[in-house]
């Protein structure tokens, strides 16, 4: 991933590797616009509402895009603590747009760069497209979520931006945050990047936000991990960030 951030890179990204989903949206609205004198008149209202509705759903999902991944200050990274001098393990799920901003705005860092992608498991062709356009670095380590290959208390900050959400498994979600606690030192700190499912994400990204997990569902792994929710932030209404701390309980 490069350095400096283009201008639209986040929404033209998110078209560039989902446009099979938005030429199959467009062109069925289209075609439904295009044979509405087919449609049986005592329908046509209806179907044309929903077509339309379509398109604004499209839309809206766009310019939240563009808010949160161009326009906010979500990769400026002011969020993160100063991890200068510091051991850091950041975890990727087949796509790392921040690796290179932390070296940047921290460059005594002491990164390790994993990747948990697994072809079999991750089979979305977004990922796949992300993957060809913007390389891993090469440093990049490929881990598995249940052993990280790291010794215990390893690191003193991991961060996990964009990529838990993407461990579908609830057991291996439990088990991959167990290992994230076994390899943090007993002063670290965890911090885990999430779009939530709520009624943010759900007005942005309607039926979208069921591919993202509740705060519920992230507490209760959490807790299953041994892991104290310290605090949450909200970088933007559509992204949280939670940082823990081990040996404790969320509250």
């Amino acid at each position: 991933m490069e350095l400096k951030r283009k201008p639209f890179q986040g929404v033209v990204n998110i078209i560039r590797f989902n446009w099979h989903f938005y030429f199959i949206s467009i062109s069925c609205v289209a075609l439904v616009f295009l044979l509405k004198h087919n449609i049986p008149a005592q329908i046509q209202p209806f179907v044309l509402w929903i077509a339309a509705l379509s398109i604004f759903i499209i839309l809206i999902s766009l310019l939240v895009s563009l808010y949160i991944y161009d326009l906010s200050n979500l990769y400026q990274l002011n969020w993160l603590p100063n991890s200068n001098y510091k051991q850091v393990l950041t975890i990727h799920a087949g796509f790392d747009e921040t690796s290179n901003i932390i070296l940047s705005k921290f460059p005594y860092t002491e990164l390790t760069i994993c990747d948990f992608y697994n072809p079999i498991k991750n089979t979305e062709i977004s990922i796949k497209r992300a993957r060809k356009a913007y390389p891993p670095a090469k440093q990049t380590i490929t881990v598995q979520t249940d052993k990280l290959p790291f010794p215990d208390n390893s690191f003193d900050y991991i961060y996990v931006i964009l990529s838990a959400h993407e461990i579908r498994n609830e057991n291996e979600r439990n088990i991959f945050f167990q290992e994230l606690n076994r390899v943090t030192n007993p002063t670290g700190q965890i911090l885990v990047t999430e779009h939530l499912r709520n009624w943010n994400n759900f007005m942005a990204y309607s039926i979208g936000a069921f591919h993202f997990y509740p705060k519920s569902s992230w507490v209760k792994v959490f807790r299953f991990a041994n892991l104290n929710l310290s605090y949450k932030v909200n970088i933007t209404p559509f992204i949280t960030t939670f940082t823990l701390t081990k040996n404790g309980t969320s509250p």
